[in-house]
């Protein structure tokens, strides 16, 4: 009884496969689908300025070389808070960092710690570029290590729509031409999608000054500008 079951069973198997693949051949391709992608973009001028200050002491003793580097950093941070304003000049403390440094010092050439390095960073942000630059000038316990611009999300928000719909209109544009160029006489959408990018900041890194900057070492500031872009991507149904 059993083994009549299992051959009922796989011969629904089989009806039900040659069913499915007699489905499929008689299902028609898809006739007269494209695809399609268009872009539109603009320049806006960048509104965000990021400075990372640091800076860096050695000696021989690891407590001694933490309080340097603590000292230089209370002092920059102290000077920042005074320009700090919510949205217009941000304050926040980078990476601070100590580590032993080491050497050969013995003939079996084992590693021995000979001195302590550390770095500390403070780091500015925000939409007011002169304040900031300004501020730079006047922090003396440490100099400019990375500056970056960038776009800020509110500026790129007020652009993308307008964006989009750009780039939409050219996608319709594309579709109504090459429909016609392929002799038929108007379209219908299938499947689409937009996306809208702006491109990521690069820093712009600054040698280390021998010396800690005056207060008349104020940074030139210059963000330039960023290219918003819209994407459409998608395929229509010719007819």
């Amino acid at each position: 009884m059993k083994s009549i079951v299992r051959a009922a069973a796989t011969a629904s198997f089989v009806v039900a496969a040659s069913l499915a693949n007699v489905a499929r051949a008689d299902t028609p391709a898809p006739q007269g689908v494209l695809g399609l992608t268009a872009n539109a973009s603009v320049e806006v001028v960048k509104d965000l300025l990021a400075v990372t200050l640091s800076t860096s002491r050695e000696g021989n003793d690891a407590n001694a070389v933490q309080a340097q580097l603590k000292q230089a950093l209370d002092a920059a941070l102290a000077e920042a808070k005074k320009a700090a304003r919510p949205g217009q000049v941000e304050v926040q403390t980078g990476n601070f960092s100590l580590y032993p440094r080491y050497a050969n010092v013995s003939s079996s050439g084992r590693a021995a710690i000979t001195g302590w390095q550390g770095n500390a960073e403070l780091i500015v942000e925000g939409r007011d570029m002169a304040a900031i630059g300004q501020l730079t000038g006047r922090i003396t316990t440490m100099t400019i290590a990375r500056v970056s611009y960038r776009l800020s999300r509110e500026a790129s928000q007020r652009v993308e729509a307008d964006i989009a719909a750009e780039a939409i209109a050219a996608f319709r544009a594309k579709a109504t031409s090459y429909a016609k160029l392929f002799g038929y006489g108007g379209y219908a959408v299938r499947e689409v999608s937009v996306a809208t990018s702006e491109p990521q900041p690069l820093p712009v890194r600054y040698a280390a000054q021998a010396a800690p900057a005056s207060s008349a070492d104020a940074l030139s500031v210059e963000p330039g500008k960023a290219l918003v872009t819209a994407t459409v991507n998608g395929t229509i149904q010719m007819k």
